[in-house]
């Protein structure tokens, strides 16, 4: 494939990081090379903004797609977007979980909570809610009253859990905002993740990469499979096709 890769969007968990939450030097070293040759390095994460900027500012990386897309940042804080989840959808979700007895986190704009569901849901600005469970029938159960619903986006970020954003909200919508404001297309972004989450990104990207650990699903969707997390595989990928 011939592509003029101007931009490259990377999922965090089970991409850039390794298994001990690391950056390692190797990924560290490709992705400055690549900013050296001009293009612009991204992070595309379903964290938080709070727990995904040390790693932003580490690698001195300029814009951040947090929550599965709910948010677009700036390194120096600036807010460029943000789609909230309806407090009405999150209570039905809880109720979801106690129905099925599921542990859950949930993210608003300013705390997550992991474990516990706060008493006042509308006093709240909701970003995203988590179900995790390893019964795959309550699982698969959860996945379709919320499909019936039609009202939300759900995804996820390892094969126990669900994550659940508002309708439209994914990491290929927001990277398009950053795209944008570059002046680039999307054919023109190269994108590495390993979960559900990731797909639309993958899908939508000029150039989709699946981490090695990613899951069935994902190498499908992708146009090339690199190594894992643990092989220093997005710098591989971006040594193959960017540099």
């Amino acid at each position: 494939m011939d592509k003029d890769i101007r931009l490259i969007a990377l999922d965090m968990d089970g991409t850039l990081l390794n298994e001990q939450d690391e950056v390692t030097q190797a990924c560290k070293d490709a992705i400055k090379k690549a900013r050296d040759k001009g293009v612009e390095v991204i992070i595309s994460t379903g964290r938080h903004y709070r727990t995904s900027a040390p790693v932003a500012k580490e690698l001195d990386i300029h814009y951040l797609v947090t929550v599965n897309g709910s948010e677009v940042w700036t390194l120096s804080g600036e807010l460029i977007s943000r789609q909230h989840l309806d407090a009405a959808i999150v209570s039905k979700l809880v109720e979801l979980k106690e129905k099925h007895q599921t542990w859950a986190w949930l993210a608003s704009v300013d705390q997550v909570w992991r474990g516990e569901v706060p008493t006042d849901i509308d006093a709240h600005q909701w970003l995203k809610f988590g179900f995790d469970t390893d019964n795959h029938e309550v699982k698969e159960e959860i996945i379709r009253t919320i499909e019936e619903w039609g009202e939300v986006e759900w995804s996820n970020s390892s094969l126990t859990n669900i994550e659940v954003n508002a309708l439209g909200v994914n990491k290929a919508a927001a990277i398009e905002i950053v795209a944008d404001r570059l002046g680039l297309k999307m054919d023109q972004v190269m994108a590495v993740g390993d979960s559900l989450n990731d797909i639309k990104m993958i899908k939508k990207a000029g150039l989709g990469i699946a981490m090695g650990n990613a899951q069935d699903e994902v190498k499908k969707a992708s146009n090339w499979v690199t190594a894992s997390n643990r092989e220093d595989g997005v710098a591989k990928a971006i040594e193959k096709w960017v540099l």
